[in-house]
């Protein structure tokens, strides 16, 4: 069968979170929130609450190989989507594949959880550089990630823009940079996200949401990028409707009590009848 005859399949690597508020399960929430198909392959198992991370167990990377041979073998696979990625040699066999990969490649560099728990060590953000980002097409990281990555310290908004220079500079292969600014400082209780695209860029102010319910907006926001990408093609239009997605989710998740830790960050509500 002609693969234009075909449901478009997006395929998410990364990790497991057990409470179904970040990792796959939050990306195949998004997908099917949005209408799209996900396909997953797992590539750390974590086990994880609203208290942190206290364990995680990479997946052997010939394990993580042919999970995603299997699905690539079988599904028209438009886009790719990754997340933690545990090891560098589960990195060095997700490059592997990527080589004759010629749909979006979307990378959220999951480097720590929202508790602050290190989720990448010195040799998965070593291969990260040396082998991922060369294949990937879009980067959404956030304002730690942009420091990590690009070794530039981010204290304003023309740091974000030479880190992003840097990006592009650096990896030919890269077409967007998305950057996630909540960690960034506010201005009258308003944040600002970012587009980079290598001749243009955009960004989008919008209010900080008072919510202890955002665990899993980064996941979530990469997700829908890829939604939104394989729906209209257009980054631009991406940005703007993962952005105003997340918001949504945000909003509609903030009045419930999901999680019973009171310090702990609760789960986004995605698709339920609340």
């Amino acid at each position: 069968m002609k693969s234009k005859d075909m449901i478009p399949t997006v395929l998410i690597i990364a990790g497991s979170d057990p409470t179904g508020g970040a990792g796959i399960q939050a990306d195949l929430k998004t997908l099917t929130d949005l209408g799209v198909y996900g396909a997953a392959v797992i590539t750390c198992i974590t086990v994880q609450n609203s208290h942190g991370v206290s364990r995680t167990q990479p997946l052997a990377p010939d394990l993580v190989r042919d999970q995603i041979l299997a699905v690539l073998s079988d599904h028209h696979v438009t886009h790719i989507k990754i997340g933690m990625i545990g090891t560098a040699g589960i990195a060095a066999v997700i490059e592997e594949i990527l080589q004759e990969f010629t749909g979006q490649v979307v990378y959220d560099p999951v480097l720590s959880a929202t508790t602050g728990h290190g989720l990448a060590g010195p040799d998965a953000l070593a291969a990260m550089k040396q082998l991922l980002l060369p294949r990937v097409t879009v980067l959404t990281p956030n304002l730690p990630e942009l420091t990590k990555i690009t070794g530039r310290k981010i204290e304003k908004r023309e740091d974000i823009f030479q880190a992003t220079q840097t990006l592009f500079t650096r990896y030919p292969a890269l077409q967007c940079v998305v950057v996630k600014g909540g960690h960034g400082r506010t201005t009258a209780g308003t944040m600002t996200d970012y587009c980079f695209l290598r001749h243009d860029q955009r960004r989008i102010r919008h209010p900080v949401i008072d919510t202890k319910n955002s665990h899993g907006t980064g996941c979530t926001l990469a997700s829908a990028f890829c939604a939104y990408h394989l729906k209209t093609r257009s980054f631009e239009q991406s940005f703007t409707q993962s952005v105003e997605y997340l918001q949504r989710l945000l909003v509609e998740s903030a009045p419930y009590k999901i999680v019973q830790n009171v310090r702990g960050h609760g789960p986004l509500l995605h698709g339920c009848k609340k």
